[in-house]
C-alpha cells in the first residue's frame, strides 16, 4: 500500500468538501472493502454484529455452494480457503481480533457438524486445512483475547482438537497440533 505523502496530504486539504465528498464516493465504487470499511465506521446501524452476520452467511453459503461435486474433497478445501478470506476480510473491516476468533469457531463448527465424514478420504487437504485453522483459532485465542476470556473458548476449542487427534491423519500433519488449549497457571 503507498503511504499518502506530505504533499497529498496537503493537496487533500486544500480541496473544498464537495470535492472530498465526490472523490470518497468514486474510491468506494471502486474497492468494496473500502465501502464496507466505511459503512462500519459512519453508519450507526452496521455493527460488529452485523458485520459477524453478513460474514457467518457468507461462509454458509460458500459450503453450501462449493461443497458440491465429485472430488467433494477439494471442494471443501477451496470452500475452506475462501471462507478464511471472508473471515480475513471481516478482521480487517473492523479491527476487532474477537470477531475473527468468532467467525473461525463458527467455521470450525459448521465443519464438525456437517463434514466430518471427509477427514477420512485419502485426500489430507481438507483435514490439514481444517487442522490449521484449529490450531490458528487456538493461538489466536491465546494473543489476543484477555485471560478471563480464555474460558470461554476452552471447552470448545479442545472438543475441536480432540476430535482432530483422534483421526490417524494426525501422526501425518508437517505441523505441531496443540492437544488443547493450554491455560497458563
Amino acid at each position: 500500500m503507498p503511504v499518502p505523502s506530505a504533499e497529498f496530504k496537503r493537496a487533500l486539504k486544500h480541496l473544498s468538501d464537495k470535492e472530498k465528498e465526490a472523490l470518497l464516493l468514486r474510491a468506494a465504487r471502486r474497492d468494496a472493502e473500502l465501502y464496507d470499511t466505511l459503512c462500519f465506521e459512519l453508519l450507526p446501524d452496521v455493527t460488529t454484529e452485523t458485520v459477524f452476520e453478513q460474514a457467518s452467511d457468507q461462509i454458509h453459503e460458500l459450503f453450501a455452494v462449493g461443497a458440491t461435486g465429485r472430488l467433494l474433497n477439494r471442494s471443501l478445501t477451496k470452500a475452506l480457503g475462501k471462507a478464511t478470506k471472508e473471515v480475513a476480510k471481516a478482521r480487517r473491516i473492523t479491527k476487532d481480533k474477537r470477531l475473527e476468533i468468532d467467525l473461525n469457531l463458527y467455521t470450525l463448527r459448521h465443519i464438525f457438524e456437517n463434514y466430518t465424514g471427509q477427514f477420512e478420504s485419502v485426500y489430507a487437504g481438507f483435514y490439514t486445512s481444517t487442522a490449521r485453522l484449529a490450531a490458528r483459532t487456538t493461538q489466536l485465542v491465546l494473543q489476543n483475547l484477555h485471560e478471563d476470556l480464555w474460558l470461554e473458548y476452552k471447552p470448545e476449542l479442545d472438543d475441536f482438537l480432540a476430535q482432530l487427534h483422534a483421526r490417524a491423519k494426525s501422526r501425518s500433519l508437517k505441523f505441531e497440533l496443540p492437544r488443547e488449549l493450554v491455560l497458563p497457571d
